[in-house]
């Protein structure tokens, strides 16, 4: 009788724990481009997002500047964010954005500490966009879809 109730407890804690990776992987599937509601593009490519996070395009087709924020290199979603939606690893990412700026070429995106404080810069810069893990998002504030290439 002992056997059997040593099976469950096992079963039943195999079953949490995968179900807590089922939670985990949903929570990074809801991870989000955000833009700032007066840019006018609505889907972008999942090479034109690369092009942008990468700071080598600088304006929206309108001409208007586009203000890039992200997370530190070692937040989850910003790792996240930069396999799945880049396909690339953040230490690339960050290789890149050094090549411009020490180069004089370009900038380096602007960092902010977390979620919250990407909400709030996105939502107050026109042109600003970024990538949150949220569900609920302000008014002034769209989702960008991004189509898949190939």
């Amino acid at each position: 009788m002992l056997n059997i109730h040593r099976i469950g407890f096992r079963l039943m804690l195999a079953l949490v724990m995968l179900f807590g990776v089922n939670y985990a992987y949903a929570e990074q599937s809801q991870l989000r481009v955000i833009v700032n509601d007066n840019v006018k593009v609505n889907s972008l490519s999942e090479s034109s997002v690369r092009w942008i996070f990468s700071m080598r395009q600088t304006t929206w087709e309108d001409g208007s500047a586009i203000k890039v924020y992200v997370l530190h290199q070692q937040d989850p979603a910003h790792q996240n964010f930069c396999k799945d939606v880049l396909s690339m690893f953040p230490y690339q990412l960050e290789r890149t954005w050094n090549k411009l700026a020490y180069s004089g070429l370009g900038e380096k995106p602007t960092l902010v500490r977390d979620s919250q404080e990407m909400i709030d810069m996105v939502s107050q810069e026109p042109g600003a966009l970024g990538y949150v893990l949220s569900t609920s998002l302000p008014p002034n504030l769209h989702v960008l879809h991004i189509s898949k290439e190939g």
